[in-house]
Parts: C-alpha cells; sequence; structure tokens
C-alpha cells in the first residue's frame, strides 16, 4: 500500500545504499587513482546492487543460481557475496540436503537481512509509524483500521482492471505482476500441502490453491506495529482475486517474505454447492 512511493527498482539512492552498507564507498575518488578507475567502482557498485535485489527477490538462493543469473564467473560473484556479508546486507543458510544424496556439506544459500532490505527501502518510516500513533491515540485504533483501508482502496482501484483482464487461471499471477511493477517483488506459485504459520505450527491448506509471495514489503517496519496494514491489504487481495485467501507469514513479523494462500475458486464452488450453509465470503482471512 502506497504509504509512501515504492518504486524501489528505479530508486536510484538504493544502488549507493546498498553499495556503501557493503563496503565499496567512494572514498578513493580524488586519490590518485588511474584514469577509468571511478567508472570501474560505479560498475561493481552496480553489479552489487544487482546481485543484493536478486537474493531479495528469489532468495534464499546460491551463488550458482546467481551466476547463472547474471552471466557472471562464480569467482566474481563470490566476490560480490563476500563484500555483501561484510556489510551484513546477506547472511547464509544451509540448505537442506534430501536424504537420497547421502551426507555432505550442505549447500550455502543467500538470504536477504534486515539491513539489506532497509537498504531497498525509502525514508520516512519513522514519521509514518509517529502519524499512526497520534492517529490512535487521538481516535482510536478503530481510525488506523479505517486509514489502512482507505490506503488500500487505491491499490484496489489501480489493479482491477488488470484482475478483470486476466484469465481466470492467471489471476494471482497478475496480480504478482502488478505488485511487483510497484516495488513488490512478488510471484505466484503453486501451494503445497501444508505450510508454515508464525510460532511454527503447520497448517494445512486445501490442495490446488496457490500461494502469493512478496518478497519486499515497503511498509514492514510500520506494519510490525500496526498489523491494520497488513489486514487491509489481504482483505484486499480477497476482493481482487474473488476468492477466500489467508495469510500465512509477513515480513513485518519477522519471516522472510510475505506468503497468502490463495483458494482456489473450483475449490470454492464445490464447497458451497456441497455446504449451501456456508457463509464464507471472499476476501479477508478465512479458513
Amino acid at each position: 500500500m502506497d504509504l509512501r512511493h515504492t518504486d524501489v527498482v528505479k530508486n536510484v539512492g538504493t544502488i549507493d545504499a546498498v553499495s556503501r552498507t557493503a563496503g565499496t564507498t567512494g572514498a578513493a575518488v580524488g586519490s590518485g587513482m588511474p584514469a577509468g578507475a571511478h567508472g570501474q567502482i560505479g560498475g561493481e557498485r552496480s553489479t552489487r546492487a544487482r546481485i543484493a535485489r536478486l537474493i531479495l527477490e528469489n532468495g534464499p538462493v546460491s551463488a550458482a543460481a546467481l551466476s547463472t543469473r547474471l552471466g557472471l564467473t562464480p569467482a566474481a560473484v563470490r566476490r560480490h557475496l563476500d563484500g555483501l556479508l561484510a556489510g551484513g546486507m546477506i547472511e547464509v543458510r544451509s540448505a537442506r540436503r534430501p536424504a537420497s544424496r547421502g551426507r555432505g556439506r550442505p549447500a550455502k544459500l543467500f538470504v536477504i537481512t534486515d539491513a539489506g532490505r532497509s537498504a531497498f527501502e525509502h525514508a520516512y518510516d519513522d514519521l509514518a509509524t509517529s502519524a499512526l500513533r497520534f492517529l490512535a491515540e487521538v481516535a482510536g485504533p478503530g481510525a488506523v483500521a479505517e486509514f489502512a483501508r482507505r490506503q488500500v482502496a487505491e491499490l484496489e482501484r489501480r489493479y482491477r482492471p488488470v484482475m478483470e483482464s486476466a484469465d481466470p487461471g492467471a489471476k494471482v499471477k497478475a496480480l504478482a505482476e502488478a505488485l511487483s511493477a510497484d516495488g513488490y517483488a512478488a510471484s505466484a506459485t503453486g501451494a503445497p500441502a501444508s505450510a508454515p504459520v508464525p510460532g511454527g505450527q503447520a497448517l494445512t491448506v486445501l490442495a490446488g490453491g496457490e500461494q502469493l509471495c512478496q518478497h519486499h514489503c515497503p511498509v514492514a517496519h510500520v506494519a510490525a506495529e500496526f498489523p491494520q496494514l497488513c489486514e487491509a491489504e489481504t482483505e484486499a487481495f480477497g476482493r481482487l482475486l474473488g476468492t477466500p485467501v489467508q495469510r500465512l507469514a509477513t515480513i513485518a513479523h519477522g519471516d522472510g517474505i510475505c506468503t497468502t494462500h490463495v483458494t482456489d475458486q473450483s475449490l470454492v464452488q464445490t464447497r458451497t454447492t456441497t455446504t449451501p450453509t456456508d457463509t464464507t465470503e471472499p476476501g479477508g482471512i478465512s479458513a
């Protein structure tokens, strides 16, 4: 939702922020570097920022996958990864090795850290949080919820024509593409038989559904204190998709990505036919 401008893809300052945090600074400028060195530093910064963004959007991801995606040598990718690790922008996780492959050193996967994610965000988090605190104190928590609904209404208005023109079986993908255009780095995947939810327990979901994953949240720090923002967004997703949805995980609550389960429309129709007393409506958090 547009508490602030979310076009992180085109934000020139992002590259500088990523590069500075990762340890690639402009300190050598004017220090007697050979001709062309300034351009080389700029290229290094740009490449490192691209790697950080790929990890943000596709993580956990391996160095080999990054090398293939960018067309760089493994050595070049490792050099940039070392810089991002040193700057606290990314961290390493061990991939689970299938039992069929026996023992051995687990593969390294790279994921974005909170500091890395923050480098892709614009300012004004503190101002937005303070404003919502004031609103809650003066008008009560209900005013924050109403504000969240009004904010997401604009997003819903812009996305509705896209959703209405999408094929019935491609609506989740269409929503993911619309969100990605707004900087949410979203993707659509088939839902597993079960999925983790905050707290570590497993939640069984209906087979045949899909998952909408958002690898970036422009208002994560604000939503951590005011979950009404996430709730309003979830309700809007349900209305846009015309089927019940359920938020399984959020970046605001410390998860790596925001994950929303989308119930397959055919299952909703079947359930409605067989259980006339079921009054579940599309939208919001539903079972």
